[in-house]
């Protein structure tokens, strides 16, 4: 029975995980208008899911980190009502946070209730070091270093895009030109050299040139644009979902491969169905989104999360997603303050709330 209930917290989790994290890659094609809702939302869940199956292979590390070791006691963290209170207490705070629309943070849902679970449990004989070394620096840390990698990005891509502000498409061209041979002989020789011309299609137009390739850089920005949101699903699932199978990993009868497919499917379901407040305060009430800022908050976010996960770094693809949104918001100064300290209160307010309820879960069915 235990097992059973278990089993079904943790699918609640990860449910309520997709629908809160599942839109955040794909926010800023939708709030950009690079892509409709239901477009952006099919992406995210197909990159997710790809990520989610990856995982399996790839983060390793996380799936032992989040199983607790370290911070509680062997026989308290492989004891059934202790997971099933941790997954219950993270599960609840994230749905809470879904229905309200805020884009919160599972992984610091998790932290928080392990925190509470294993408070009341032992009393509060845990160890903190660990909490603090490997789970609350790289949380803080890592939304103030996207918040400055992409508005960096952002001014670079910027930078270099300058030189065609105006035109959405640059071309290689050939263009005639004529060059008397002397001034006596103008009139009736001249000599014809022709020249490559590097520049917008509208000068090689007016220059009467010949177009030999023509690129369309609004068009490439947004095939990067799709291809960095879905980097940001894919490195989003293969991070979050070893910490959601984790709460399964020492349970008896349970194994990694039907883990992962389990947590895989709940999350993509949640996302599916219960996206949407969160897609709207994170394309469009952070910040106004441009095609190019997209672009950036997407690459810095992706890049993040896949070097994190590499190391087994427990970081928060919400809180590095928001604080690169914020960071091309003031780059471009266009961010929204109200929102942000919103979402600043819903970040403080999750370890508290998780550890709270997990705890209650606890108390209510450790003598099981």
């Amino acid at each position: 029975m235990m097992l059973v209930l278990l089993l079904s917290a943790v699918c609640f989790l990860a449910y309520a995980n997709g629908a809160n994290d599942n839109f955040k890659g794909v926010a800023s094609l939708f709030g950009s208008g690079a892509a409709t809702y239901r477009t952006a939302l099919a992406w995210a869940t197909l990159t997710t899911l790809a990520g989610s199956i990856c995982a399996l292979f790839l983060a390793q590390t996380l799936l032992i980190k989040f199983s607790g070791k370290g911070l509680a006691p062997d026989a308290l963290i492989q004891a059934p009502p202790f997971m099933l209170a941790v997954a219950g207490g993270a599960g609840s705070t994230v749905i809470l946070a879904t229905r309200l629309g805020f884009p919160v943070s599972t992984t610091h849902a998790l932290l928080g209730a392990m925190l509470g679970g294993s408070l009341l449990a032992t009393g509060g004989d845990i160890s903190f070091a660990p909490l603090l070394k490997q789970f609350v620096l790289p949380l803080l840390l890592s939304p103030v270093l996207a918040l400055l990698l992409a508005a960096l990005l952002f001014r670079g891509l910027m930078a270099s895009r300058s030189g065609t502000a105006g035109d959405d498409a640059i071309c290689l061209c050939l263009e005639p030109v004529n060059e008397p041979v002397s001034h006596a002989a103008a009139s009736a020789v001249a000599l014809n050299t022709p020249a490559f011309l590097v520049g917008r299609q509208n000068d090689c137009r007016q220059s009467n040139a010949v177009p030999l390739i023509g690129i369309d850089t609004r068009g490439l920005i947004d095939t990067l644009h799709f291809c960095g949101a879905g980097a940001v699903c894919f490195a989003r699932g293969l991070n979050d979902t070893p910490k959601i199978a984790a709460l399964l990993l020492l349970a008896p009868g349970f194994h990694a491969p039907t883990i992962i497919g389990v947590v895989a499917v709940a999350m993509m379901l949640g996302g599916l169905l219960h996206a949407r407040r969160v897609a709207e305060t994170m394309s469009h009430k952070i910040t106004r989104i441009s095609h190019d800022q997209g672009l950036s908050a997407n690459l810095t976010t992706a890049a993040l999360v896949l070097f994190a996960s590499n190391l087994g770094l427990p970081v928060s693809t919400t809180h590095v997603s928001v604080g690169a949104l914020f960071g091309i918001g003031l780059a471009g100064g266009q961010a929204n303050g109200g929102t942000i300290v919103s979402i600043l209160w819903s970040w403080l307010l999750t370890l508290p709330c998780a550890a709270l309820c997990a705890a209650l879960i606890y108390s209510a069915t450790s003598g099981f």
